[in-house]
């Protein structure tokens, strides 16, 4: 074998953050080291892998064959290693998982404690973005994430769907009464989203779309927002499901709702070839059974 196995994951590196500087800020070493690995592996093969401009790296075909390649092997790699160390024990390692800050707080932080319980060795980090995050660059090994998805690239783990529902507070219904139809909402207070747009499209029928009069970027604070009585909002029933129950917050306009499935998709997503696969599994088996969606 001509090449060295830490020279081919810095050149992975490159290929996935993008650039040389992003692959030395990634891996935590000097920028010369990242361009000499990747050198040394195209002299060793002979082949041009990477076509560096100013503005960016592109993969030649032959690079791109090669890389694919690569990354299978280490895979493979990786995942030998880690099975004849561990032999028949628990996965162990460090687990990182990033879902929007709803998510996080009314199902995966309940279940975290009952997860140490039955893993005690894989160590959880739990990081919340309302956007999506960029699994490499973030050092992520899975991320859930709600609506309908788009990225090819990864594999997706379907965890089930949410409805949604239009809320308001008892306090808010009783002082500006309850709207009946969707048409009525014009004359409410309303609480959206200031990004993505389409989650302020709400599942009404006939109905074209809202300008709340009131917007956050966290579906949390679109919550607290709607508890508290700033008027009527539509969230994902795993954040409201509880609130329902318990009187917190009454649900609207039941007769006219329609079904928004792209919004009410949940998966957990990661890439194909990670080498954490049994503590993804680990977790994901583990949580799917016991969310309240």
């Amino acid at each position: 074998m001509k090449t060295r196995s830490d020279d081919l994951e810095i050149l992975l590196s490159v290929v996935d953050t993008g650039g040389f500087t992003a692959a030395a800020e990634s891996l935590d070493i000097q920028v010369a080291r990242v361009s000499r690995a990747v050198s040394k592996v195209e002299s060793q093969l002979g082949v041009t892998i990477l076509n560096r401009t100013t503005r960016q790296i592109e993969l030649t075909d032959e690079g791109r064959k090669f890389v694919n390649s690569v990354r299978l092997g280490l895979t493979q790699l990786q995942q030998a290693e880690e099975d004849i160390i561990s032999g028949g024990e628990l996965p162990k390692g460090r687990l990182r998982i990033d879902a929007a800050s709803p998510f996080v707080f009314h199902q995966l932080v309940p279940l975290v404690q009952p997860f140490n319980q039955v893993y005690p060795d894989i160590e959880l980090e739990l990081t919340s973005n309302e956007g999506i995050v960029d699994l490499l660059k973030k050092k992520t090994d899975i991320a859930i994430r709600i609506g309908a998805l788009s990225d090819s690239t990864l594999y997706a783990r379907p965890l089930g769907r949410s409805l949604l529902y239009i809320v308001a507070s008892p306090d808010y219904l009783a002082k500006r009464g309850f709207p009946n139809k969707s048409s009525d909402l014009a004359r409410h207070n309303t609480i959206g989203f200031s990004e993505p747009k389409t989650l302020n499209d709400w599942p009404l029928k006939g109905f074209t779309g809202l300008t709340p009069t009131l917007i956050a970027s966290s579906g949390e604070t679109v919550r607290q927002l709607t508890l508290i009585g700033n008027g009527i909002a539509c969230l994902s029933g795993f954040m409201v499901k509880k609130d329902i129950a318990e009187g917190r917050l009454m649900p609207l306009l039941e007769g006219e709702k329609t079904s928004l499935s792209g919004r009410e998709q949940i998966n957990a997503v990661y890439y194909k070839s990670s080498s954490v696969a049994k503590r993804i599994s680990a977790f994901i088996d583990f949580i799917q059974p016991k969310l309240d969606l």
